[in-house]
């Protein structure tokens, strides 16, 4: 039986024909996770379509969800958290609030400031999101049995830790 072969074997091979001076084995991981994220995104933003939520939507809400009770961050813990300009996060705030998923109340802490908090219905709504988007994530990763997610979960930690 012939090993079963990617587009990323295809292309080692063609520089290894072209250039076999150059030590293409980095480009194996990096031209796979590269097509890997390529691939996972659309499928990602699938899920959430069902929910009325682009993925940017669906970051914003988890991002608040997850914080714990009362489900309030700062603009600016907020745009930390999803590595965006102070701008970006503004319009998707805008939009979060115009939906009524979100809404700025004031910062007791800081007279000056606002947080951003889930309403109710921002609540129930990701709280569902994230039940499909959790099995839509274990359907993406059927291939890999529980010991190899983990691996592959550990490696994958430790490039990000040294890129990060």
């Amino acid at each position: 039986m012939s090993e079963v072969r990617d587009r990323v074997d295809a292309i080692i091979e063609q520089w290894a024909r072209e250039r076999p001076d150059l030590a293409a084995e980095p480009m194996e991981v990096i031209g796979r996770l590269s097509r890997v994220a390529g691939l996972l995104s659309p499928r990602l933003q699938e899920a959430h379509k069902p929910f009325g939520l682009t993925r940017e939507a669906f970051d914003v809400l988890a991002t608040l969800r997850r914080a714990g009770a009362p489900y309030r961050l700062t603009p600016t813990e907020l745009y930390r958290w999803l590595m965006l300009s102070s701008g970006a996060m503004t319009n998707r705030i805008d939009r979060l609030e115009h939906e009524g998923l979100v809404e700025r109340v004031d910062d007791p802490r800081d007279r000056r400031g606002c947080l951003v908090g889930l309403t109710d219905s921002g609540r129930d709504l990701i709280d569902r999101a994230m039940d499909a988007h959790v099995t839509n994530e274990l359907t993406l990763l059927a291939p890999l049995n529980a010991e190899e997610r983990k691996t592959l979960g550990t490696i994958l930690r430790k490039l990000l830790l040294s890129l990060e």
